[in-house]
C-alpha cells in the first residue's frame, strides 16, 4: 500500500501502524526521488505486508526537519514506531528489498 504522509496523518499511519513503514522523503524537482518512485510503487503493489509513505518535503518540511533530512531521497524503514534502518539517494530495487528485510 502506498500512502501520502502528512502531519495530520503521520501518527496514525506510521506511529500506530501494525506493518513496517518504508517513508520516502522526496520532493517533485528532485530526478533521483523521480527515478526511485516505480521502485516503490511496485514494492507497494507486489508486498502488501509493509506500507510506503510517501513525504513531499517541500509541503511538510516539519517531518523532514523531524527527522533530520538533508539529502533526497531518503528512505527509512520504521516499526512500531521506531527508525530501524535508512538510507540516502537513489536505490535500485534490489537494494530497497534488503533494506525491507529482517
Amino acid at each position: 500500500m502506498e500512502v501520502t504522509i502528512t502531519k495530520d496523518n503521520f501518527e496514525a499511519e506510521v506511529l500506530n501502524s501494525s506493518v513496517p513503514v518504508l517513508l520516502d522523503f522526496w520532493a517533485t524537482w528532485c530526478g533521483p526521488c523521480m527515478m526511485i518512485a516505480p521502485h516503490l510503487e511496485e514494492i507497494a503493489a507486489e508486498d502488501e505486508s509493509i506500507t510506503i509513505g510517501k513525504i513531499d518535503v517541500d509541503e511538510e518540511m516539519p517531518l523532514a526537519l523531524q527527522f533530520g533530512i538533508t539529502s533526497i531521497p531518503t528512505l527509512i524503514v520504521m516499526e512500531k514506531g521506531q527508525v530501524v534502518k535508512q538510507a540516502l539517494g537513489y536505490r535500485p530495487k534490489a537494494d530497497i528489498l534488503k533494506l525491507l528485510e529482517d
